[in-house]
């Protein structure tokens, strides 16, 4: 009905009692649209498909930028314990000790650097790589400004982009019958400034993250690819405790500043990246998941 050109009931739009637009199109009414046909979509499918099965990743491979360490290497060990195969794209050349347990531990195929060629195709990509370079806004450097959204929003973007087309031109299969799911990590700096730190360009980066996620979950629908985003708060990680141990006063903040009073655990990200990853969130897309203690609501401190 967008556009139309209803004519007032005084000129005549009434017609047989039909409600009528200039053109002579008959307006839906109540009673027309209570006539409508079913859906045909089976609604009783709850019924059949458990929690468990609905959260399960098995048979598909699931890419993940970054995941060599941190919470990258957290969403990685959340994917095998649901099933899922994992490749992992990360710029260390030695990976963390961990990552080398998940084939042994879990029975499924890991791969570093090497996916569609391994596995042979993409169900759902996670980017978990980035950085976060503290410096005053006055001082930044163009070129250090250049690197964080390189990494954080040019990484993430052309990921999804050569991610996406795989996914469209694959084969539908039991576990997976159309397109995919892509999940970007972005952050809660993307929504409120980082006290004690001096993160412009971190913050802006990540901004961008969750605004792509939501135009890409538009723009990508019709293919079946979903796209949503995750923004972690403060979360306790190798590197945030590293820098904690440096700063004493950031820890405080960390750990104080959430409504809930503590730092998030990486454990506290496994079950949202499977949800967002999995048919669990098949009517899910263009949102932005906050996890964060609450902190995105209300400071304490």
């Amino acid at each position: 009905m967008s556009g139309a050109n209803i004519t007032p009931a005084s000129s005549g739009a009434l017609i047989d009692g039909t409600p009528k637009t200039a053109n002579g199109d008959q307006i839906p009414t109540e009673g027309a649209a209570a006539t409508a046909p079913p859906p045909t979509k089976d609604i009783n499918t709850y019924l059949r498909r458990s929690v468990h099965d609905l959260l399960s990743l098995k048979g598909r491979t699931i890419v993940i930028t970054g995941g060599a360490r941190g919470l990258g290497l957290a969403f990685a060990f959340a994917v095998a314990e649901v099933g899922g195969d994992v490749a992992i794209i990360d710029a260390l050349d030695t990976p963390h000790e961990h990552f080398y347990t998940l084939e042994k531990d879990y029975g499924i195929k890991v791969k570093l650097y090497n996916i569609v060629a391994d596995f042979g195709r993409i169900d759902g990509l996670v980017t978990a790589a980035g950085i976060c370079p503290d410096e005053p806004f006055l001082q930044r450097a163009p070129e250090s400004v250049a690197k964080c959204f390189a990494v954080n929003t040019l990484g993430t973007y052309y990921s999804a982009q050569l991610a996406a087309a795989q996914m469209v031109k694959q084969e539908p299969t039991d576990f997976n019958r159309k397109g995919g799911s892509i999940v970007f990590i972005a952050s809660i700096a993307a929504h409120v400034a980082s006290k004690g730190q001096t993160t412009s360009d971190y913050c802006s980066s990540k901004g961008a993250v969750v605004s792509l996620a939501k135009a890409l979950g538009v723009e990508l629908a019709g293919t079946g690819i979903r796209v949503n985003s995750i923004s972690p708060g403060y979360m306790l990680t190798d590197m945030t405790l590293d820098l904690c141990n440096r700063m004493p006063w950031l820890a405080d903040i960390m750990n104080n500043e959430p409504p809930m009073r503590r730092m998030g655990d990486r454990a506290d990200l496994k079950t949202p990246i499977v949800y967002l990853l999995s048919d669990a969130s098949a009517y899910h897309t263009s949102d932005d998941l906050l996890i964060t203690g609450g902190i995105h609501a209300g400071r304490l401190m």
